[in-house]
């Protein structure tokens, strides 16, 4: 059982790993954000489409009911994606993706009206702490201040991704998670189709390797890994767990982009992985 739970809890934060690339990614694609998630999303779709065909994982849906939930869920996807990387275009990677870690303090004050569970006062408390790590980041409260225009367009796709996590935890347990991960990145594909009418794809053939990177690494291995983590863990959890993506992503960004923090990111990033080991330690009980 111990043994069990290190492989899972591994499984999680190598996805959580290759999710964390998003950042960079995100930020220096040189594309709108809106252009980049419909080119992730069809990508994303050719590849897992694939691995499914070639796993001879059953794609059928089920239900009516569960067709109309997967719609939801991929809806709240595109809008956390799209959002999510608008954050990224306007601040910087450590402040994009640390402005998304609001997302485990709304998931914990919104699993208890998906669940039967109880609202557990220590992820309140641990998810008070990310938002004060958040906090941290604020340079001016003025909205004409593009990085807190960013923390704010991040914090909704927080909120997004929270609902995204909630309405596909359910079908975690009678759907293969590259099932899943299809009928989402098809869904998302098929709601950002206007964006070839109004969006600039210049740039497509020259960002062409970076998006079948973002499409592969990031979308295809790196969610669908973090979707599978939900049959062992709850979504508060994973959440929390999650929580070091920023931080994966910060370093990613340092060493490959030259990106250097600000001392109050520090902060908050130290503040946000203290959370992470805090309840690593306790989904293991």
């Amino acid at each position: 059982m111990e043994n069990s739970h290190q492989k899972n809890l591994y499984f999680l934060l190598l996805g959580t790993l290759f999710v964390s690339t998003s950042g960079v990614l995100g930020r220096y694609i040189a594309l709108p954000a809106e252009a980049i998630i419909f080119c992730r999303a069809s990508i994303a779709t050719i590849f897992i489409y694939a691995f499914c065909r070639f796993k001879k994982i059953d794609l059928k849906i089920k239900s009516k009911k569960d067709f109309y939930s997967f719609l939801v869920s991929g809806i709240f996807m595109a809008l956390h994606w799209v959002t999510y990387f608008i954050a990224l275009k306007l601040s910087n990677v450590a402040i994009g993706m640390l402005s998304l870690f609001t997302f485990p303090v709304i998931t914990a004050l919104l699993e208890p009206l998906f669940t039967k569970q109880k609202l557990n006062p220590v992820h309140v408390f641990l998810a008070v702490l990310v938002l004060f790590g958040i906090y941290m980041l604020v340079p001016d409260l003025s909205l004409e201040n593009d990085h807190l225009k960013g923390i704010l367009f991040g914090i909704f796709s927080a909120f997004c991704y929270a609902l995204r996590n909630l309405t596909i935890k359910k079908h975690v347990t009678n759907y293969n998670g590259s099932a899943l991960m299809l009928h989402q990145m098809i869904i998302v594909s098929v709601l950002l189709i206007p964006v070839l009418f109004f969006s600039d794809f210049s740039n497509f053939e020259s960002q062409l390797p970076l998006l079948l990177l973002i499409a592969l690494l990031t979308t295809a291995i790196g969610h669908t890994m973090i979707v599978n983590a939900l049959k062992h863990f709850s979504v508060t959890t994973a959440s929390i767990i999650g929580s070091a993506q920023p931080i994966f992503g910060i370093i990613i960004a340092y060493f490959f982009v030259h990106e250097i923090p600000s001392y109050n990111t520090y902060i908050g990033g130290a503040i946000i992985l203290f959370t992470v080991v805090v309840e690593s330690v306790r989904s293991k009980k």
